[in-house]
């Protein structure tokens, strides 16, 4: 604990600098929408992806989908992470209005440098989506998580992963892998969803409600409509 804290001190005038304001950019994009758009391409290359994407089967069952575009890494000794995404939830009405996450960490292994990642994770039932309408919880002490499987039409299902509630996976640099985000803690962003909803607003309104999903998330449920609902 006391590594990560010193990491995460060393970190941060890094991250300053590293992580976007919620202001619009140059081109007058707020920075929220080009997310919504980021993870949308995000989530599509990686699903199109000829033999090394996520199995569709697990997405068909999935119950929430978390896109990260571009999860900083810091690596700063002992590293740290820190990113922005959009997190959907299926309901009685197909799927929720997207509601930013953020998703924070420090790695345990060694690595120089930094570099970002794309991190996509499926939620696979509805203990795990309850346990993402907190305020705040932890990978793998307050969820079950495991690394994903890779490739199209695999069927190889370990205990872990039959067990798991979250399953993940990472792209960077064109290498497509299952991941363990265990450790990292994930949370909504209060200020970035009052912003895209106009008033205050809690996940557990967005992913249950009836709020209007924005303008920018048409292409998201373009790619997530060809994914109907399939039961174990």
């Amino acid at each position: 604990m006391k590594r990560f804290l010193m990491s995460l001190a060393i970190a941060a005038p890094l991250c300053t600098s590293l992580c976007p304001s919620l202001g619009a950019d140059g081109d007058g994009v707020d920075e929220h929408t080009r997310r919504i758009h980021e993870s949308a391409t995000t989530l599509r290359e990686i699903l199109e992806a000829d033999d090394r994407g996520i199995p569709e089967d697990l997405i068909k069952r999935s119950q929430c989908v978390g896109i990260v575009p571009g999860l900083k890494r810091i690596g700063l000794i002992f590293g740290a992470k820190y990113g922005k995404g959009e997190l959907l939830c299926r309901t009685a009405k197909g799927w929720s209005a997207p509601a930013t996450i953020r998703i924070e960490g420090g790695s345990i292994g060694l690595q120089i440098g930094v570099g970002e990642t794309d991190v996509v994770f499926l939620v696979m039932n509805r203990s795990g989506e309850d346990k993402l309408l907190r305020d705040h919880f932890t990978v793998g002490a307050d969820a079950t998580v495991a690394a994903g499987p890779v490739g199209r039409d695999t069927s190889a299902e370990t205990d872990a992963m039959m067990r798991a509630e979250i399953l993940a996976w990472s792209r960077a640099r064109g290498v497509f892998l299952g991941v363990s985000l265990e450790g990292a803690t994930l949370r909504p962003d209060r200020d970035d969803n009052t912003k895209i909803y106009g008033r205050p607003v809690s996940i557990r309104e967005i992913m249950h409600g009836t709020l209007k999903p924005p303008p920018a998330a048409a292409d998201l449920y373009r790619v997530l409509d060809r994914f109907q609902y399939k039961k174990r």
